[in-house]
């Protein structure tokens, strides 16, 4: 005897084919409409994650690329990833200040180039230099923007400036042996706190003209004037050497005593 339950009641054994109803279904199983959503949504979802990652990552290329195709983006790069122009050591010098104390002190040479201000940004955080410590400077100059802020990162960091080099090692007092500090140099030793004079290290300014392509060549030299005359002056130098750079084209090299009157330099203690 059967049943409508899929069992046959002789032998026990179930049949296959059986509904409960004792009638076999109509066709292939069918997922239930929840199920079919779930898996359509999670196909979607993932269709749109990735549609979003790729305008994300086409958005990126654009802007690197917009980043890399610029005259001067190369020259960035190179300055702030691969060859930096500027070197640096951390070092301590004796008497910078005439008291006879050691000074912690960020040794900075080379030219100052289109990456500098980043670069001495990260110096000054590696060393951990505090307000009162030392950058002492020797550069031919080089990019004057960068170099006006190189010189507001180290008046927002209080630290001084000196112009000079220290060639002992590392460790120890080490003494200022005298340098140079040329064209948009003088605008990063104008940052210092305190500007030490050193003895026999040399100050040199110059005219400072545009090299960018200009509508009018006249007025953007005239706005570089604008701002380097507002920098000192923010700085606590005097106009008047904004008038001594004006005069030439050629370095004009100040001595202790005009260095001092413009007070570009203030304190002509130095390690003498």
């Amino acid at each position: 005897m059967s049943v409508g339950n899929g069992w046959d009641q002789r032998d026990g054994s179930p049949r296959p084919n059986a509904s409960p109803w004792g009638a076999p279904p109509s066709g292939p199983a069918r997922q239930p409409p929840a199920q079919r959503s779930s898996w359509s949504g999670y196909f979607f979802r993932n269709k749109l994650s990735a549609l979003l990652f790729a305008v994300i990552c086409l958005s990126v290329g654009i802007r690197m690329y917009q980043d890399l195709s610029g005259p001067d983006a190369w020259s960035y790069w190179k300055d702030q990833y691969v060859s930096p122009s500027l070197t640096s050591r951390l070092t301590t010098v004796a008497n910078l200040d005439g008291s006879g104390r050691a000074t912690p002190a960020l040794i900075v040479r080379g030219a100052i180039g289109p990456a500098a201000a980043s670069w001495l940004r990260d110096r000054i955080e590696e060393a951990h230099l505090k307000p009162g410590d030392a950058v002492v400077l020797s550069s031919p100059g080089g990019d004057l923007g960068q170099a006006i802020i190189m010189g507001e990162i180290i008046r927002a960091r209080g630290l001084n400036t000196a112009v000079g080099t220290v060639d002992g090692p590392s460790e120890g007092h080490g003494a200022v042996a005298p340098s140079y500090c040329a064209r948009a140099c003088v605008l990063v030793f104008a940052g210092g706190n305190t500007r030490f004079g050193v003895e026999g290290s040399k100050l040199g300014v110059h005219r400072f003209v545009t090299t960018r392509l200009a509508d009018d060549p006249v007025a953007d030299t005239q706005r570089t004037a604008g701002a380097v005359l507002s920098y000192f002056t923010k700085m606590g130098v005097s106009s008047s050497v904004v008038e001594a750079m004006s005069a030439t084209s050629n370095i004009r090299w100040l001595s202790a005593k005009e260095a001092a009157a413009m007070k570009l330099i203030t304190d002509p203690v130095g390690n003498s």
